[in-house]
């Protein structure tokens, strides 16, 4: 493991204490790690000092908006190896330190003892330890043990006044500490657990209607979270929901000319009606939008809204704030651009223009007036091509007011820019999970992402399809596919989604291309959301199992186990408290297979004991199997379920 070394010497002592390898750390304390309130944040350091004389330490911590510190003590582990752990109560940013220092007295003690026992004259060693008992200030009654004790070793002459138990956790609490060493301040952000795990359902608002042709509405959403909430989500996605420009509106399949009645792209933002704080006339009003809230409130889920920092150039900000965007030298507007892709629906603000300031506040204020609506999650749309320092800036304004406001970032981009904007602030990521197929390269990627460093501040959601990305494994349209995908990202990661039409097999695509065929993103679609062979059941069997299960509601404790097929893959996790633990197998083909599941040094916990399991529990189908030989003889049929999930029993 690689441990980055933070430093701190005491300038009393010359540089008698170091405060080395402090984990979690990220980047040297340049970036917060990330937790989730209530649940313990374990520190460990190497904590050394010149001599023999006996050290103490303690961890630290406290809100950033906070003055004073909470304080534990740390034990020592071996080899100058230190570690506590403390629980936040509260959400948001906090920071948290190490402090070290002599323990006098133990060290006093521990020398006056050998003497003792080894029958030497220690009444001079005794009066040094009475002497350090005068030196204590404490006058709580702390301070009254110390001053009984002293004051009846020195009527008495008993040694064991000065042995006493009770003298030594008061000497520990109130004796001076003039090399007393902190390292620096580290921070740490405090979620809340909806920042770990979650299954998200992507929705397009305006294809939620039931009539052809018909634009959707609020009203149509809210019709939808019945049978959204049975399959088990938490999370209802919207992509947005603001005026639609009309200035160069792109037509079904992304055909540059639009025809009449043609909707344009939801992502071509703004119009006469309003910019980013505004909701397309044709879903309703902000009325209805308030009412959408509510309405999934009452059934548990909660809404996160699609924020993505672009205009069309019907914009009102275009109208109000010309300098917030670039001009080509012969003056017309800068569209944006994925060479060879246009956008000629959209334009960017200039984030390098000489009003930066203003357009900065502006986005701060659109994401806090949706929050007063209701609003706590936000997905954002391509953030690599934003500055990061804006991100950074924006999600700590927003942040400090709202500490309970997670960000998706939306960015498939290259790893480290990926794993950059995790550090500076957003709370969870998409990840290349959606490309990731073979049991070697799904293996390897989960290494990854649960390992050192990245456990600590990069949060995955597994997201199976989007508007934009229809996978070459998904466009077969093959029942085994789609569940396998679904269960893969259910099981492998705290937080996953789909995007709606996933559970219908929707797989047309554009020939050769990750795309879907006659995609809405740029047309109204009506669906028939009951229609034969839906996965409808199975989802919401998923997600039950994870909300039994908390071994599944998180990423990090993740372990593969060696399953001698390619097509097979099998891992086991296990819960934070360490009370549940799931195994899982899932097929990556459509053959039958018959495969033998190691359970290897699997252990649960029963009453406070670790025992290995004895009997394994379908998740699913309530079925027992006994544990023979250290494992089990497991076969998957894809086409009746290419997933087996199953609870440990002992």
């Amino acid at each position: 493991m690689n441990k980055t070394t933070q430093t701190m010497i005491s300038p009393a002592l010359g540089g008698a204490f170091h405060i080395e390898a402090i984990q979690p750390l990220l980047d040297g304390g340049r970036f917060p790690v990330k937790r989730i309130i209530g649940e313990p944040v374990g520190v460990e350091a190497d904590i050394y000092r010149d001599g023999h004389d006996i050290i103490a330490a303690a961890l630290l911590w406290r809100r950033e908006v906070d003055r004073d510190w909470q304080r534990v003590p740390m034990q020592h582990d071996v080899n100058d190896r230190w570690q506590g752990q403390f629980v936040p109560c509260q959400l948001g940013r906090h920071l948290y330190a190490i402090e070290a220092w002599t323990d006098q007295f133990a060290t006093w003690r521990h020398g006056f003892e050998l003497k003792l026992n080894a029958g030497q004259n220690v009444s001079l060693d005794a009066l040094e330890g009475a002497e350090l008992l005068s030196r204590t200030a404490a006058s709580d009654q702390v301070g009254a043990v110390i001053q009984r004790q002293c004051q009846l070793f020195l009527e008495s002459g008993d040694y064991q006044a000065l042995l006493a138990p009770e003298l030594m956790a008061a000497m520990a609490l109130a004796q001076p500490r003039p090399d007393l060493t902190r390292s620096p301040a580290l921070p740490l952000m405090v979620d809340r657990p909806r920042a770990r795990a979650g299954a998200w359902y992507e929705m397009v608002p305006r294809s939620q209607g039931r009539t052809p042709g018909q634009h959707g509405t609020f009203r149509d959403c809210i019709a939808r979270l019945p049978d959204i909430a049975a399959m088990g989500f938490d999370v209802l996605y919207l992509t947005p929901i603001h005026p639609i420009g009309r200035t160069n509106r792109k037509g079904r399949n992304n055909a540059l000319a639009a025809v009449p009645g043609d909707p344009g792209s939801f992502y071509a933002i703004g119009s006469a009606e309003g910019g980013h704080d505004a909701v397309h006339p044709e879903l309703g009003t902000i009325e209805d939008f308030r009412a959408l809230v509510a309405a999934c409130r009452a059934v548990n889920l909660e809404v996160a809204l699609d924020i993505a920092v672009q205009c069309s150039p019907d914009h009102p900000w275009l109208r109000q704030h010309p300098n917030w965007f670039r001009r080509r030298p012969d003056g017309s507007m800068r569209f944006a651009e994925n060479p060879p892709k246009k956008y000629e629906d959209i334009v960017n603000p200039d984030f390098a223009c000489d009003d930066a300031g203003s357009l900065w506040n502006a986005l701060r204020d659109v994401l806090l007036f949706w929050v007063s609506e209701g609003v706590s999650i936000f997905r954002i749309d391509n953030p690599h091509t934003k500055p990061f320092r804006f991100w950074e800036w924006l999600i700590r304004e927003v942040q400090l007011r709202h500490p309970d406001v997670i960000f998706l970032a939306e960015a498939f981009t290259r790893p480290k820019l990926m794993k950059g904007l995790a550090k500076l602030g957003f709370t969870q990521s998409y990840t290349y999970f959606t490309w990731r197929v073979q049991k070697w390269e799904i293996e390897q990627y989960l290494r990854e992402l649960t390992g050192v460093p990245e456990r600590d501040f990069f949060r995955p959601n597994f997201f199976v399809n989007t508007p934009d990305i229809l996978p070459f494994h998904l466009q077969s349209g093959e029942p085994w596919v789609f569940k396998a995908r679904l269960a893969l990202a259910a099981t492998l990661s705290a937080s996953y989604g789909i995007y709606n039409g996933f559970e219908l097999l929707e797989h047309r695509p554009i020939p050769g291309r990750e795309e879907y065929l006659d995609s809405e993103k740029y047309e109204i679609k009506v669906r028939d959301w009951d229609q034969p062979g839906h996965l409808k059941s199975y989802i919401r069997d998923l997600n039950q199992a994870r909300r039994r299960h908390p071994a599944l509601l998180q990423t990090n404790d993740l372990r593969f186990v060696e399953i001698n097929d390619e097509h097979v893959i099998g891992f086991i996790k296990r819960s934070l408290d360490g009370r549940n633990t799931v195994g899982v197998a899932i097929a990556l083909s459509g053959d039958v297979h018959d495969v033998w599941f190691p359970l290897g040094d699997t252990l649960v916990e029963v009453g406070g004991e670790l025992k290995p399991p004895v009997a394994v529990e379908n998740l699913i189908t309530g079925e027992r199997l006994p544990v023979q030989w250290g494992g089990l003889q497991l076969r998957i049929d894809p086409a009746r379920d290419p997933a087996l999930l199953f609870q440990c029993l002992a």
